[in-house]
């Protein structure tokens, strides 16, 4: 594994405090809150841990509250079930003695039945784009704090990078992604992995139409739910195409969806996330700010 993997993989690895209560590390980082992504595949790692049999096949959950990035964060699982194909787990995240965030996560023993899929895009290979440091150096001063983290995705966007359209770009993205090294041959860790990378691009995806950035002093961004369907077993560590879209944004949310193909074409993934997309008053003019 590379120095980036390594540290997800052990960001990941949670430790063992009592029965159904484990604690998650945080990175060492400047960040002002705890990336989503990162608290999503901690909590399925500890829901993951007190399962006996079975493979998550689909997880939902919400952001309640912005995490604190200089403690760690405990995760309280609650077994609500236990059945001969099914497991059903819920986690509480908690920090200062209040939930931060809050899943459920299914778990399936694989059997028989119907089987059909949407077709995979018709994209370029990987290894024809560009990697993601090499496209953002014209910002690397800009992006400072950002290139001096370690990376353990590796991104390669197809077309424009969702963040620089300036409100030309269309309401729909695809990159390729892969862990930045080799795992374990661990498939709830792969789960894990990809639902730490899936938070990265999705509210992108519904900003691309848009003017407004993350940064924009009048706008306001954050990921509100999160859900997942695994449809069947993938490696992390092997390219996904990572295709999104975003049907509708109104009423200061947006929708965006995303499916993670492998480079054999199998669905391997399907996502959806609701955002925060709130328009700030100005306080002056008591009107939405443009």
């Amino acid at each position: 594994m590379s120095a980036s993997l390594d540290f997800l993989v052990d960001l990941l690895d949670l430790e063992p405090i009592e029965v159904n209560i484990f604690r998650g590390i945080q990175p060492n980082e400047e960040r002002q809150r705890v990336f989503g992504g990162q608290v999503a595949g901690q909590a399925l790692m500890a829901a993951g841990r007190t399962v006996e049999h079975g493979r998550v096949h689909s997880l939902h959950s919400y952001f309640l509250r912005p995490g604190d990035p200089a403690v760690p964060i405990l995760y309280e699982v609650d077994r609500i079930r236990d059945g001969r194909s099914f497991t059903t787990r819920r986690v509480v995240a908690i920090q200062h003695g209040r939930a931060i965030f809050n899943l459920e996560a299914s778990f399936h023993d694989m059997e028989e039945g119907l089987t059909h899929q949407f077709p995979m895009p018709e994209v370029p290979d990987p290894e024809s784009l560009p990697l993601l440091f090499e496209r953002l150096q014209p910002w690397k001063e800009e992006l400072a704090e950002w290139f001096e983290r370690p990376h353990p995705i590796d991104q390669r966007h197809l077309g424009d990078l969702p963040w620089h359209s300036h409100g030309s770009g269309e309401p729909c993205q695809r990159l390729w992604i892969r862990a930045d090294g080799q795992l374990p041959d661990d498939l709830l860790l792969h789960a894990c992995v990809a639902t730490y990378a899936s938070d990265m691009s999705l509210i992108d995806t519904i900003l691309a139409p848009h003017s407004v950035r993350w940064d924009d002093e009048d706008f306001m961004s954050a990921s509100l739910d999160h859900c997942m369907w695994f449809h069947q077993p993938f490696r992390a560590d092997e390219w996904l195409l990572y295709d999104m879209d975003s049907p509708v944004a109104t009423g200061g949310r947006g929708l965006a969806r995303g499916f993670l193909f492998d480079r054999d074409g199998r669905l391997c993934v399907s996502l959806a996330q609701e955002g925060l997309t709130r328009l700030l008053k100005d306080k002056k003019k008591g009107a939405p700010a443009r």
